[in-house]
């Protein structure tokens, strides 16, 4: 499968042409559109509930608790993606793009550099490197109960993203699926 554009798709790019043709249809497709695109499916939310959680989550404009529907929205083009996740009326954005060989997604205040691999017929994501506004390094080892996975069920492309921080607690968990055309 590969996309009508010419350029390399993000996640391709990062995992390798052999290692992302290897994943299930679902979430190739996800991955390989061009331009605008918007998917629906079911979410459930769970927030922490200590002050430092609802601060960090509110830092990273992170979903309120629920389960409900889900519409994401990502636009991307040769370098980069940009995904708006709607969670009842809260939009969660984030923009993504490739750095140092690592996935970097920007959720407000925070830049993520995740290292993504192929597990068991899906991507992992692992938080390798953090920066808050873009230049003030924090400890990768303050995130590592920060991670997302991303697989397929039939038609379904599934997630599951889990956040917690030392002293924070857990900040969200969030997962469900998106139909995939």
């Amino acid at each position: 499968m590969s996309n009508a554009s010419g350029h390399d798709a993000l996640f391709r790019q990062l995992l390798g042409i052999e290692a992302f043709e290897a994943l299930p249809i679902p979430v190739q497709r996800l991955h390989l559109q061009v331009g605008s695109h918007t998917y629906r499916g079911e979410v459930e939310v769970v927030r922490g509930r200590s002050l430092l959680s609802r601060l960090c989550a509110w830092a990273t404009r992170l979903p309120s608790a629920g389960t409900g529907p889900i519409t994401v929205e990502i636009m991307s083009g040769a370098q980069r993606e940009r995904w708006t996740r709607h969670v009842g009326r809260h939009a969660m954005a984030s923009r993504l793009w490739a750095g140092e060989g690592l996935l970097c997604e920007r959720l407000g205040l925070v830049t993520f550099g995740f290292h993504l691999e192929t597990h068991e017929g899906g991507i992992e994501w692992m938080v390798r490197q953090v920066r808050v506004l873009g230049m003030l390094p924090l400890p990768a080892s303050w995130f590592s109960q920060v991670a997302a996975r991303e697989w397929a069920e039939g038609e379904r492309y599934h997630f599951d993203v889990q956040a917690a921080l030392p002293l924070a607690g857990l900040l969200v968990h969030y997962h469900g699926w998106l139909s995939v055309p």
